[in-house]
């Protein structure tokens, strides 16, 4: 018997996330069905509605990051998953290698139909139990930026304790899964942002201290508090990257996940092999970082960040806080 269920679909460029239903498809081997009891936005989803991101196709339905419960597997897969609170990992066909994604490598969402829906369709492999910890809500914080934020940490960064950690722009999903991360692994954290009361609130949640970027002199603030950092860890790129080389130590780690002001006007090149620097890029996650951030989220007892909660009829007005900057967490649509 086939079963109906609500999604949010996209339908053209900068249209809204319009509630429609779809029916549940047959399994294939390998393939199972969760319900979808909460899903988080990631700034792809804001980029996908807005016609700025790579390999578009409409109608779909977005959304990377979930969490539920099993409901039907496929032929080949245990049926004792069946019932089982799950987080999904969002990653499909990472590939063979551990360190960088092959050729089929794709997030849900974008292609294959996402996580806004009452049910979804994933790879059998692709879940993992959730954290007795966390409720719905905050479990599907963790799947698109906590993977990227453990990978950038520790497979790529190597953080260690004592260790001087920067992070900036503190506020987003990824950014604040760094610092939560930071601290767990006793690394001394410092953070940036535009914004004074995000600074604060980084600072109450254990924070050694920061700086505000869009003053003139940032960074020489910020090496004057803290000297210079064992770790960097980035998503913004833009002019501010050189001051990111200034601030790292020699044979220190400079690690970047984004762009979002655009490349760096210049690369100082001399600086770079002089001090030894190693330049890390990084992208999502394979699936044993997302195997460990989950057992590390466990581990440590660690909640995500989460800036609201909305409805199943307001992810458009989700989309709307985070298209203005202004939230500080993850946010997050209760699905059923």
């Amino acid at each position: 018997m086939s079963i109906s269920y609500r999604t949010l679909t996209l339908e053209a460029i900068g249209g809204p996330l319009r509630i429609k239903t779809a029916e549940l498809p047959n399994l294939k081997a390998g393939e199972a069905v969760v319900r979808v009891r909460a899903a988080a936005l990631n700034h792809r989803d804001l980029w996908i509605q807005k016609g700025q991101y790579a390999g578009l196709k409409f109608p779909c339905i977005p959304g990377s990051d979930g969490a539920g419960e099993v409901e039907k597997v496929g032929p080949g897969v245990d049926a004792s998953w069946i019932g089982k609170r799950v987080v999904i990992n969002p990653s499909l066909d990472w590939g063979p290698s551990s360190e960088a994604q092959g050729k089929d490598f794709r997030i849900l969402g974008l292609p294959d139909p996402g996580t806004f829906a009452e049910y979804v369709k994933v790879p059998a492999a692709n879940l993992v139990p959730m954290p007795a910890h966390l409720s719905f809500e905050e479990a599907a914080c963790l799947p698109l930026a906590g993977t990227t934020a453990y990978r950038a940490l520790f497979t790529r960064g190597r953080i260690a304790a004592g260790e001087k950690l920067l992070i900036t722009g503190i506020g987003g999903g990824a950014a604040l899964f760094l610092l939560r991360f930071g601290l767990a692994a006793k690394a001394r954290v410092f953070v940036t942002s535009g914004s004074e009361e995000k600074l604060s609130r980084a600072r109450d949640l254990g924070a050694e201290d920061g700086v505000n970027y869009k003053q003139e002199d940032w960074a020489e603030a910020l090496q004057a508090k803290a000297g210079l950092f064992d770790c960097v860890i980035d998503s913004a790129g833009g002019p501010g990257f050189q001051k990111l080389c200034d601030l790292s130590r020699p044979g220190g780690r400079l690690v970047f996940f984004g762009a979002t002001t655009g490349n760096p006007p210049e690369l100082p090149m001399r600086k770079v092999f002089w001090r030894q620097l190693n330049l890390l890029g990084t992208t999502m996650g394979s699936p044993q970082d997302f195997a460990d951030m989950v057992r590390f989220v466990e581990e440590h007892g660690i909640r995500p960040v989460v800036d609201g909660v909305y409805a199943f009829d307001q992810a458009d007005e989700a989309l709307r806080r985070m298209d203005a900057q202004g939230q500080f967490g993850k946010l997050v649509i209760r699905i059923s």
